[in-house]
């Protein structure tokens, strides 16, 4: 590995142990062996080098909340059974120690102290939301189109901010993908009977 690529695992180790305030370009370079001017010239900032780490944190994760990871065979895309497996999968890492999602929650509340962090992120949000929609609806990423992003893609967005917010906060009372199931079923048919 160049030095690049140690900054970056390195960089993921801290915010793991530290999260985003308290890590600092040392903490990073003495992580990664590299040097703090290395920081500047692969990432331009220690800032921009975190929000990049934590992306990579989460597609390394992504890997569990795709339909393979415990989906029944045969569960149609865009079906309520598909958006409970899914959930499920994306839940099951929320249960998990050390669940690298109480770093989205330490951006929600600090991102004014950490501004360069939170505009990487927003932009890093809009590509979420292309990567989650196949996931749920079938497809491919590649044919998402933006309409898509600015709609459904925010929708589960918000639906995974809200998840994070609940799972950080009381575990103990977060809602689990049967309830969360279940309340779209109901919103579905409430809407479906006023449609009617």
């Amino acid at each position: 590995m160049g030095h690049r690529e140690d900054l970056l695992e390195g960089a993921k180790r801290c915010l793991l142990e530290k999260g985003f305030v308290r890590t600092t370009a040392r903490d990073i370079v003495k992580e990664s062996g590299t040097n703090l001017a290395s920081i500047g010239y692969h990432y331009g900032s220690k800032d921009k080098l975190l929000a990049d780490a934590y992306v990579s944190l989460v597609e390394d994760l992504s890997g569990a909340f795709d339909p393979g990871a415990g989906v029944s065979k045969g569960v149609a895309p865009g079906s309520l059974e598909r958006f409970q497996e899914v959930w499920s999968n994306i839940i099951r890492t929320m249960r998990e120690p050390g669940s690298l999602w109480h770093l989205s929650m330490e951006i929600v509340v600090m991102g004014d102290k950490l501004p360069e962090v939170r505009d990487h992120l927003a932009r890093a949000q809009r590509e979420a939301g292309r990567g989650i929609i196949p996931l749920l609806m079938g497809g491919r990423e590649e044919d998402v189109t933006d309409d898509d992003i600015d709609s459904v893609g925010m929708f589960y967005n918000t639906l995974m901010t809200g998840l994070i917010a609940q799972w950080t906060f009381d575990p103990a009372t977060a809602p689990d993908a049967d309830q969360l199931t279940e309340g779209l079923r109901r919103v579905m048919e409430a809407a479906a009977r006023s449609a009617g």
